[in-house]
Formats: C-alpha cells, structure tokens, sequence
C-alpha cells in the first residue's frame, strides 16, 4: 500500500459514506456509532481498506467478481481508449467491442452463437425467462410457459429472479412472487434426501426434476434454469450421472435448458464454463461477475440458434421480434473490459492456475477437515470452495450461522477475506466460502488455509 489515499480526507469520506450510502446487504443500524468499512485500494489479491490495514481477499470482491485480480492497467486503458472514441450507443445499433467481444465470447461456447448484452446477472436472466415466455406464447399457445429452479440455487435480485430462487431467506418480505416458477430438489449428497451415495444419488436427484415436470405437466414446461455449481446455495458440485440425466429430460419433453453461469462463467471452475466439465449442451447460458472481472459493467445472454430463429420467421405479426432493450447493454466499456480480461485469461494461463491451485486448496481444506472436528464436508470445483460446518459429525446437525459467522470475523481481524453462505437458508447458512482470484498463488492459498485454521481454534477450540 502506498499512501496514495491518504492524499483523500479519509473522515469526511466516511462521513459521507456513513450519511449518504445505502449499502448491499446490511443492516445499517450499528453504523449510527460504528464506521461502515471503505475499501479504498486493490492490487493482485490485496485490499486496503480506509484504515491502510491490509486483507488478502479469498471471495474476489466480495460476491466472487474480479477474477484476473487488481490493479490491471491494462484493462482500465482499454476502457480509457474506448470511452474517449464511444461511450455508448443503443443496443439496437451495434458496436465494435460488443461484436469482437460477442465473436471471441462464442468461440469459447461450441453450440451457441448468439449474445445479447445486458448489465448485471439478474437482468441477463430476466431476458432468458422473457424469451421462453414469449417462446411460449409464440409456439405453445402461451402454456409451455413454467420455468423449474432448483432448491439452493439463486438467479438474481429482481422479483422475477427471485421467483426462480431456492433460498428462502432471501425472498422473505418480497412476495408475492411472479406465477410460473417452479422448484425442482437439490443435488447436495451431503444433505441426501435419499439413502444413496454417488452416480446413484445423482440420478436420482435429476429424476426428482422428471417428477416434477411430469406433476406438473410437461405441456405447461418451457425451460430448466440451473447453476452448474451452486454457489450462493452452500458451494455444491453435482454428483456424477446427474447432468447427463437432466440433459436427457430436457430434450425428451422438448424443454429448454438454462444454465445460469454469472458465478461459474470465465474461468471461476478452470474451464470458461462450469457447464462445460459435464458435456452438456444448454439453449441459454447467462453470465456476469467475471466477464470483465469488475473492471466494468457487463452481462451477457447467450442462446442458440435454435432459440434465436425463433424470433425470427416471416410471420406478418408487428409483435413478433424479441421487444427487450437494456440501457447500459449499449455501453462500450464493458465488452472493451470484457476482451482485455480474456486475453489475460489465455495470456497468463490462468485456466491451467485454476486447476491446480484449486487442487491444491483442496487438499489443504481436507487437511483442516482432519484437524477440525467442526468441519463435516469439503467440496467445490477449481478456485471455488467450501466447508460445511456441524455441530456433530454423526448427525451432521449444522453449525449456527453465529458462529460460522465467528469465523469469517476472525479472518477479518487476521488481514483475510473469506465468505460464508448467510440469510439465505433457513438452520443451513454454515458454509465458509472461497473464491480468490484465478492469479492465487500457492502462499496466497497457505494464507486463506492458515487464517481459517486459526479462526476454527480460537471459535470451536
């Protein structure tokens, strides 16, 4: 850290913060006598917050984002140089970033070929379940027009988005919800709903979306909005067998497969998609956090072909093209981002670092599973992890989301970043969360390993 905020009057930014800032996801209560945090500086896996204390960050900004790391100079003059020759332009125009971008994007998705640009994961899967709704009025007489979610997984923000999200906690107080949407069981074979264990269980689980669509009638589903691996949820990897089902009931009763990728997309498992480990073939793939790793904002839509010739036959009706528009989709920065973070993805190798250090952080969070009784389960996929806490391995009864929380607090007062699932699932917000930058090295991960062994002795002993 270099001072360099210090040449900002830090109180009266905090001041001001404290007076003016309504902040995601917090209570503002115990701000009328305590400072909120500022976070005034990043580079690589570091921060600095309004104090000049120093934290590694294990969660790329908080809500798994800024994939390629801080401080990237290279982004930010690509950004530059677009925003001085255009800003911005309607998104019924196109321009050059959103169509090198959208070519370079789909290279990267075998089967898919078109992108609608949009500005945040939640309006990228709102535009998925307006296009199946209009599919629906166009092909199905308006009844093919549900659309199945999955227990523990999250879409978004937005009433429709939470309509299709299985964390109840986050959709307290919001309903009465949009009608269509419908819950399919979760895959977690740690929290199994059936007495089997691996590629049992996870056909299993896919055959429990069968039943669903089959109550409610296959006629009335258009479409299957999954994550490839849950990640709001609790850090869940589908068991094997379970996709390759879910592919086969998607096309046996003609229903779209929606594959809700703004966590997993552009590296985050160390393929560019977590879709992509399974072989599956999805119609929609929706994207956000890492496109531009935060350096702007950038969400994309992405179908077939097969769904974009839909809204697009000779028939005479006016009302018959894709009636959508998202503002900031037109903006330039964010594919001019989006490009330059994809060539430091390939440049750098970061793919190939994902896997390995996500190897390798493995092991060592099974290491601490060893040492801490509290720990009942390890799981994730690439740089993105998680430890289920428990108050008893034997029951598997879940540890209180006070004291997991104990221990994410404890990191924090070490210097370390780590996240944790919270007010999302009732009697089951007990997992710690990791998700560093695809730049983690082997120190970075020895650090996030060390704090959070430290923090489990000084909370559980």
């Amino acid at each position: 850290m270099d001072g360099k905020f210090l040449d900002n009057d830090i109180e009266k930014v905090v001041a001001a913060d404290r007076a003016h800032v309504w902040h995601h996801l917090s209570q503002h209560k115990p701000y009328e006598t305590s400072d909120p945090r500022v976070i005034v500086e990043g580079k690589g896996m570091r921060v600095w917050d309004q104090h000049g204390k120093e934290h590694l960050d294990g969660v790329s900004g908080g809500v798994w984002t800024v994939n390629v790391g801080y401080g990237r100079e290279r982004i930010a003059n690509a950004v530059r140089d677009q925003l001085i020759k255009l800003n911005y332009f309607a998104g019924s125009a196109g321009s050059v970033p959103g169509a090198m971008f959208s070519e370079r994007l789909i290279e990267k998705m075998p089967g898919l070929t078109r992108v609608y640009h949009t500005n945040s994961g939640s309006e990228a899967n709102e535009k998925a379940f307006k296009m199946v709704r209009q599919i629906a009025h166009k092909r199905h007489g308006g009844k093919k027009h549900k659309i199945l979610y999955r227990e523990r997984d999250y879409h978004g923000t937005t009433i429709a988005c939470l309509s299709a999200g299985g964390q109840p906690e986050r959709n307290a107080q919001y309903g009465p919800f949009t009608p269509g949407f419908v819950e399919v069981p979760h895959c977690l074979e740690y929290r199994a709903q059936w007495d089997l264990t691996g590629e049992e269980y996870g056909l299993a689980a896919a055959n429990a979306i069968e039943e669903v669509i089959l109550r409610e009638g296959p006629d009335t589903v258009g479409a299957l909005c999954l994550e490839p691996v849950t990640a709001g949820g609790g850090v869940i990897v589908p068991p094997e067998g379970y996709w390759p089902r879910v592919q086969e009931i998607c096309r046996k009763y003609d229903i779209l497969l929606h594959i809700d990728e703004v966590v997993c997309g552009l590296g985050r498992t160390g393929t560019w998609f977590g879709y992509q480990h399974y072989g599956i073939e999805p119609d929609f793939v929706t994207m956000a956090k890492g496109v531009a790793s935060g350096y702007a904002a950038i969400a994309c839509c992405v179908t077939s072909e097969r769904v974009f010739d839909m809204f697009k036959d000779d028939a005479t009706d006016p009302l018959n093209y894709f009636r959508d528009i998202s503002t900031f989709g037109g903006c330039t920065a964010g594919p001019a981002a989006a490009l330059e973070n994809m060539n430091i993805i390939e440049e750098e190798g970061l793919l190939e670092n994902t896997v390995k250090m996500g190897d390798y952080m493995l092991d060592q969070l099974h290491a601490l599973k060893d040492k801490h009784e509290v720990i009942g389960d390890v799981r994730g996929k690439g740089l993105f992890l998680g430890a289920e806490l428990v108050k008893d391995r034997s029951t598997k009864e879940p540890m209180d989301e006070k004291s997991v929380a104990a221990v994410t607090g404890d990191c924090m007062a070490q210097g370390v970043i780590i996240g944790m699932t919270n007010r999302s699932l009732p009697g089951f917000n007990n997992t710690l969360c990791y998700s560093p930058a695809l730049i983690a090295t082997k120190d970075d991960i020895d650090e996030l390993i060390t704090a959070t062994d430290k923090a489990l002795t000084k909370v559980f002993g």
